[in-house]
């Protein structure tokens, strides 16, 4: 997960900021992200994260996406691409306000920040959802951030103050929580977590 530049030999290359072409260059099973000018990849999520983003996904979907069973008004979809400015970001999910982008574009990718973020942690890329991504969600205003750990079984709920994220709330384990901007809905943390418990 370490910058792209610190494992290229050239030195002319080094110094040149990566970019969405460096992003359409890696392999296809990885997950590629430019943030703040380096270019980071991953393996395509285990089955713990793929499970939390995935449920979760489907539990607000249902209400605030599609309008059953809740107020809708959103739109919330799972993996876009994010150019925002140089940097592009690929979060676990995502959502825009219906009122700000009325319908998905026929597009590869989004330059619209979306108003609401979720990463779910993994121990490959936690460090660089929390440290990097993190201020340049706030710099661009996405107004909430969910980052949801399921080895500790949490979710940390973020909203925008200023030019930074303070700590809304904090749940865990098998709560049923409703968190904002999705507390018109009770949403149930047990179904977001392996059962038995992932192993450290």
């Amino acid at each position: 997960m370490r910058c792209y530049r610190a494992y290229v030999a050239d030195y002319e290359r080094a110094r040149k900021p990566a970019t969405y072409q460096d992003v359409l260059d890696a392999p296809t099973n990885r997950v590629a992200e430019v943030v703040d000018g380096c270019l980071y990849t991953h393996p395509r999520p285990a089955g713990p994260h793929a499970e939390a983003a995935s449920v979760l996904g489907m539990d607000l979907g249902n209400p605030f996406h599609r309008g059953r069973g809740g107020p809708g008004g959103w739109i919330i979809l799972y993996e876009p691409e994010l150019h925002l400015g140089a940097d592009i970001l690929v979060p676990d999910l995502a959502g825009w306000r219906r009122s700000r982008l009325p319908a998905v574009p026929n597009a590869a990718y989004f330059e619209l920040a979306p108003d609401w973020a979720c990463e779910v942690l993994s121990p490959a890329t936690a460090l660089l959802d929390r440290t990097r991504k993190l201020p340049i969600y706030a710099r661009e205003g996405v107004a909430h951030l969910w980052l949801v750990d399921p080895r500790v079984r949490s979710l940390e709920v973020f909203r925008l103050d200023g030019e930074t994220y303070r700590l809304a709330a904090t749940h865990g384990e098998a709560e049923v929580v409703r968190a904002e901007p999705f507390d018109a809905v009770p949403l149930e943390l047990a179904a977001l977590w392996p059962n038995p418990p992932t192993p450290e």
